[in-house]
């Protein structure tokens, strides 16, 4: 085996171990604070190096953008270590102050922005230690069907559960939208229903810290926050589903068939009327009980094969009902595609192709559920097209094309019948002789992912 090839299997190696060694830790901690839970000493355990240092490896693997302090996640673990005493010192007596988050405009679809708050990274940490130890003495209470952001939980068994839902004969969905969740949850409800489950005052101070932090806006400097949890903090999707719990318990208590995931969530009737009805009493229940807005003109009662969940429609194929991605993902996908592939862009084909990958892995697990085969046939040959379209742009010389197409397997006359063609490159990428050159084999071995394969092992994993 050579050096290199050594390398590559010792990371592999070692990349396979860190899970386990990560999982291992956090089970050790956990149970101590189980041994000691009577006492609810949730403080001591969050504070503990080995649970900060394992909250550490989390932030990192989750990478990230520095908050308003430039500190990135690769030097965060040294700080840790170097100032773990000061940290604990000031958790405990409850003088640690967290910073305020920066906040950034992400642009939506429909032309609107959402607010994003980005926590400075040894806040992410804290938050992230005081996640892995309350998160598992709360999620056993959380409802069945709610699937945000919880272990064994995702976008996919929320979809399996609406569907059999679908063809237990609940065929409309009451699809209620609400507006600005995040940033409109009343603080002392929240720290309100956390204090059921946490005790530990000195628990409850800090997350009410990092809730009222304030942001730093590049536009409007300093504001204050009184309401809302900002997008973007390691803890807030755990608060989130605290406080939409309460939704969860009165839908259950009615009898109702529901999915949620995280704020978005659909209750599953029988009838246009029935949906109706519940839609007015859900309503009056989320904007008395729970202080949130309702979004009248997108909430809609209706069939979920026209009613978007979770970016999905329902789709019956051969008596298989499954949720596919929406004609506006399957666009906004393709444009992804085409501005990664775009002619002038920077960077060597190694690094396309990986970006590439990361996109397509990213899309496919997450829509591969659903009947997208024709789409995914299309749209892998076409991707081919643009990196031969590419490849052929980036040779550039006449004599340069010549020589690439002839080690590629072109005659001389071949070679010279493409580099000396006045044809443009699109029109080019399709003639007979570049895909001969560069056939899908050749794409493929240049490290692109095949998505037709990999959409297969998805839709076969649901």
């Amino acid at each position: 085996m050579t050096t290199e090839n050594s390398k590559q299997a010792s990371k592999s190696q070692k990349n396979k171990a860190e899970p386990k060694r990560y999982e291992n830790a956090l089970s050790m901690l956990l149970g101590n604070a189980k041994k000691v839970s009577g006492g609810y000493p949730f403080m001591e355990e969050i504070t503990t190096l080995d649970n900060l240092l394992l909250a550490c490896e989390r932030v990192k693997k989750n990478k990230g953008q520095p908050g308003i302090d430039g500190m990135t996640v690769e030097e965060i673990e040294g700080h840790i270590r170097q100032y773990h005493p000061h940290i604990r010192r000031k958790l405990m007596d409850g003088t640690y102050k967290p910073q305020p988050v920066r906040r950034v405009h992400i642009p939506k679809p429909n032309g609107g922005t959402r607010s994003l708050g980005i926590p400075v990274v040894r806040d992410r940490v804290i938050q992230q230690a005081i996640r892995q130890v309350i998160e598992p003495f709360i999620n056993p209470t959380f409802s069945r069907s709610s699937h945000g952001f919880r272990p064994g939980k995702s976008p996919k068994t929320a979809m399996k559960q609406v569907t059999k839902y679908y063809e237990e004969g609940y065929t409309y969905v009451v699809d209620c939208d609400l507006k600005q969740y995040f940033d409109t949850i009343n603080h002392d409800k929240l720290m309100y229903l956390l204090g059921k489950h946490i005790p530990d005052k000195r628990v409850l101070t800090i997350i009410r810290k990092f809730l009222t932090c304030g942001a730093i806006d590049m536009k409007n400097g300093f504001e204050m926050t009184r309401k809302g949890a900002p997008q973007g903090g390691v803890i807030s999707p755990l608060l989130s589903n605290i406080y939409l719990h309460q939704l969860d318990e009165e839908l259950e208590r009615r009898g109702h068939k529901f999915v949620r995931y995280a704020d978005d969530f659909v209750v599953c009737v029988k009838s246009q009327r029935a949906g109706e009805r519940v839609m007015e009493s859900i309503t009056k229940f989320l904007e008395k009980e729970l202080k949130l807005t309702v979004n009248r003109d997108k909430s809609k009662v209706g069939s979920p094969t026209r009613l978007k969940f979770l970016s999905c429609l329902m789709r019956r194929v051969n008596k298989t009902c499954r949720f596919t991605a929406t004609k506006e993902k399957q666009k906004s996908f393709l444009d992804s595609l085409r501005y990664t592939t775009r002619r002038n862009r920077p960077g060597t084909m190694k690094e396309i192709i990986k970006e590439l990958n990361l996109r397509i892995r990213g899309w496919i697990n997450y829509f591969g559920i659903g009947h997208i085969k024709g789409f995914i046939k299309r749209t892998e040959a076409w991707l081919r097209r643009r990196l031969r379209q590419l490849v052929l742009k980036r040779w550039k010389k006449c004599s340069t094309k010549i020589n690439w197409l002839i080690k590629y397997g072109l005659s001389e006359d071949e070679a010279k019948c493409i580099a000396y063609s006045r044809k443009k490159y699109w029109r080019l990428s399709k003639t007979k002789e570049v895909h001969k050159a560069m056939s899908n084999e050749r794409i493929h071995k240049w490290g692109l992912v095949s998505m037709t394969e990999l959409a297969q092992k998805v839709y076969l994993s649901y």
